[in-house]
């Protein structure tokens, strides 16, 4: 099993235990599939794990700027809505799950965690492994229960530009950088420069889950990962990548494993690379 070994694990939903508890009234789902064409809807109606809800992170849950490329956390009344919506409400337990390595499930995760709610799970393996193993799927697409939710800002889970530039050489704080490794070291990317926050440590974050499965990566694989990007308890995490989705993913891979302070600088290089005025290393 995956989650042998992880600190946290009940911040994973297995299968099974998903199976065993469809349809409780306390336990929503809600699906984060995701498609750049803007599809998602039409693939969450043509079959779904029964009784969730879709949201679209990309226009429910963040406050696009096309032009510098960021995708920044929504404010509280845009994210009480849409999770409204969703079905989720004060109380509740949600399953969040999406078919791309729960990189989508994992930025809402972050949001509703940035936003008070604790009691969120990402499904182990997402969509494939739901489907791999012949479990039911509905087409039905009927509004869910409007619900209230309450958000609750968290201001250490989520840091500025500002706020990163504040820290940088702070011994207790170590930053993490999300990205591919060519472009931590500078290789590639689309900014106006190229590489890295000075003494940020690389973890490329699709390494944190299995290639196939879409599982993550049992807890003696993270935890090995980790230190070699030289993560130690008793300083803050911070994660950044492009845009704040592949961040907020080693974000829930950290808490997973048991660190407590992690925050997601949701701008990401898309602001940092792009501001001459910021140091870089490469």
């Amino acid at each position: 099993m995956a989650t042998i070994g992880h600190v946290r694990p009940e911040l994973l939903a297995s299968t099974e235990w998903l199976a065993e508890n469809l349809g409780r009234p306390e336990v929503r789902v809600v699906d984060l599939r995701w498609r750049p064409d803007g599809s998602g809807r039409a693939v969450h109606a043509a079959g779904h794990i029964p009784g969730a809800a879709y949201v679209d992170w990309s226009t429910e849950l963040v406050d696009p700027d096309p032009e510098a490329g960021t995708c920044l956390l929504a404010g509280p009344e845009q994210i009480g809505r849409s999770f409204s919506r969703a079905g989720v409400g004060d109380g509740a337990t949600v399953v969040l799950y999406d078919d791309t390595a729960s990189l989508f499930a994992a930025r809402a995760w972050w949001t509703l965690r940035t936003y008070g709610f604790d009691a969120a799970r990402i499904l182990d393996g997402g969509f494939v492994a739901w489907t791999e193993q012949d479990r039911p799927l509905s087409g039905a697409t009927g509004e869910p229960t409007l619900r209230t939710f309450t958000p609750r800002h968290q201001l250490r889970t989520r840091l500025t530009t500002s706020d990163v530039r504040a820290l940088l050489g702070a011994g207790d704080v170590q930053l993490l950088d999300a990205r591919a490794p060519a472009e931590y070291r500078g290789f590639e990317g689309n900014t106006r420069r190229l590489g890295h926050i000075p003494g940020a440590f690389n973890i490329p974050v699709a390494t944190t889950t299995e290639p196939l499965s879409q599982r993550f990566r049992g807890g003696e694989e993270l935890r090995s990962m980790l230190a070699r990007a030289n993560v130690v308890r008793g300083r803050r995490m911070v994660c950044y990548d492009g845009s704040g989705i592949g961040a907020a993913k080693l974000a829930f891979v950290l808490t997973l494993m048991g660190h407590d302070d992690v925050a997601v600088y949701d701008g990401g290089w898309a602001e940092w690379g792009n501001r001459l005025d910021l140091p870089v290393d490469r």
